[in-house]
């Protein structure tokens, strides 16, 4: 079986096909330069359930009662991931996976590691378990698609975008029970991360 090699380019990471074997799933939450990285597992644009499966190290479309999860719903409205080397503890009501995140740009591969600059959080409870999403741009501009860089730009910059993703997310998936806490900024998210780190 291939596996996957990472190299770093002007503030994101791809991966190759080679020899080597790595589990990006432990890829460090902060890069160098201390700025976040995350990992894009299904590109902007596109509507089939794309996950890291942790054991077999590799992306495959996720699967529900024996069926492959395509979103009966309109696409994904950014690129949707998670923060590598996170963990939402099931003990306080997390998920048991990685903090989730959707990063607002042009469409990224499955598989990019991308450094990018946080924007704020929506609180969701989804069937009863905290699913907070991180929201945010990537670090490096040529990439972005909106100019704001933190969630008060958002929100007074652009605030359809901010209906757009509590739409998607409350109708997305016609089997789960969604609710939307709330949203928090920048300066909240990265708290959550930080508490969140294995």
């Amino acid at each position: 079986m291939l596996k996957k090699l990472m190299f770093y380019s002007g503030g994101f990471l791809s991966l190759v096909n080679c020899g080597i074997q790595t589990n990006i799933y432990n890829t460090p939450t902060f890069s160098p330069e201390g700025k976040i990285n995350c990992i894009i597992e299904i590109p902007a644009g596109t509507n089939k359930k794309i996950e890291f499966n942790r054991d077999l190290e590799k992306f495959q479309i996720d699967t529900k009662n024996g069926k492959k999860r395509i979103i009966n719903f309109l696409p994904y409205p950014g690129n949707y991931g998670f923060i590598p080397s996170t963990y939402s503890d099931p003990k306080k009501r997390g998920d048991g996976d990685a903090l989730d995140v959707i990063v607002l740009s042009e469409s990224l591969n499955t598989g990019t590691i991308l450094e990018i600059e946080l924007i704020g959080m929506i609180e969701l409870l989804d069937n009863r378990e905290y699913d907070y999403k991180i929201i945010a741009v990537p670090r490096e501009e040529k990439l972005r698609t909106i100019k704001a860089t933190s969630f008060l730009e958002l929100k007074e910059d652009y605030p359809g975008i901010i209906d757009i993703l509590q739409i998607w997310f409350l109708n997305y998936d016609h089997h789960d029970e969604l609710q939307i806490q709330g949203w928090v900024d920048e300066t909240k998210a990265l708290q959550e991360i930080r508490n969140s780190l294995k």
